[in-house]
């Protein structure tokens, strides 16, 4: 029985053959030596991170449109904070930090404070151990996302603290990389020299720049799924393989389309989509179909609403 999914998806560039690292603003491009198969070491380019790929997994359901979760993700409980007027501020489905974020956990919920609610549903005790199919039974019938993408609950107040792994892991590399180098001028034809109080820090005058891209021999997509993780929560056989369809779609959307990750890095599978990841619209109908299935979601509220502040 498969415990943990490897797949190397090959990835061309497109259109020019050239493209951008994701980088670090004060370190630049992540860029570092592997071993190749001859011994010699290879140069090698993160392109884009692990965390950059959970954030465009995760995005694949949410509608920016109207802030709410895209189909077939809108079948599943999630959390919606409002302010104290009723406008929409974030969700567990877009905070970086899903249920414990910030800006998710300071909330109240029916005058509540929202952390003493998670508190009571997930029976953490003093001198009890944490029992971990309630831990995850009551996270799955608020979101069951985050028992897909992970969160820390970090309180300090708590006596435990529980962790959930992140059980999709993604990240894009390049093998054998060589720099671009090239720039040009934001011209400017109404103030073409430097001004008093309007030079190029305020956006005026013929301002230069430089960019380096890159080129690479391979590209490639690194994915792991760890089924058997998904499987330790002690969840119905039905809330098990929802949690593992989720991951298949969302990374089965995002392979569905060209990857535009910036404005000069645009990526395609280089062949054939993996048969796990090829067939979004099939994986979106068993989501929709398990969600009705599964026991841990019966009377569960497909939206918690939360007050921030």
């Amino acid at each position: 029985m498969t415990r943990v999914e490897e797949h190397h998806i090959p990835l061309r560039s497109i259109p020019s053959g050239r493209f951008q690292s994701t980088g670090f603003p004060d370190l630049g491009a992540a860029t570092y030596q592997a071993p190749g198969p001859d011994g010699t070491w290879v140069d090698m380019l993160v392109v884009e991170s692990a965390q950059s790929m959970a954030n465009r997994l995760e995005a694949q359901g949410w509608d920016e449109l109207e802030w709410q979760p895209r189909a077939p993700l809108d079948t599943l409980p999630w959390v919606r904070v409002v302010a104290q007027d009723g406008d929409y501020l974030t969700s567990s489905r877009t905070a970086a930090h899903r249920l414990y974020d910030a800006h998710v956990r300071n909330t109240t919920v029916d005058s509540e404070p929202y952390l003493n609610v998670l508190k009571e549903r997930f029976g953490l005790k003093k001198d009890r151990p944490m029992n971990r199919r309630r831990f995850a039974q009551a996270v799955f019938r608020i979101d069951p996302l985050t028992l897909v993408h992970g969160a820390l609950f970090a309180e300090k107040g708590w006596k435990r603290q529980p962790r959930i792994t992140r059980a999709i892991m993604a990240e894009i590399e390049a093998a054998d990389v060589q720099e671009v180098h090239f720039g040009g001028v934001k011209t400017d034809d109404v103030s073409p020299t430097n001004q008093p109080g309007k030079g190029s820090s305020e956006g005026y005058g013929m301002v230069p720049f430089h960019r380096t891209e890159y080129t690479a021999a391979k590209i490639t997509l690194q994915v792991i799924l760890d089924i058997h993780l998904l499987r330790t929560y002690g969840l119905s056989d039905q809330a098990t393989d929802l949690l593992e369809t989720v991951a298949r779609w969302e990374m089965a959307s995002l392979l569905s389309k060209p990857m535009r990750l910036r404005t000069a890095c645009t990526f395609e599978v280089d062949g054939d989509v993996p048969s796990e990841f090829a067939d979004p619209a099939g994986l979106a109908e068993r989501i929709v179909q398990l969600s009705g299935e599964c026991p841990e979601l019966e009377d569960a509220a497909p939206v918690t609403e939360v007050v921030k502040k």
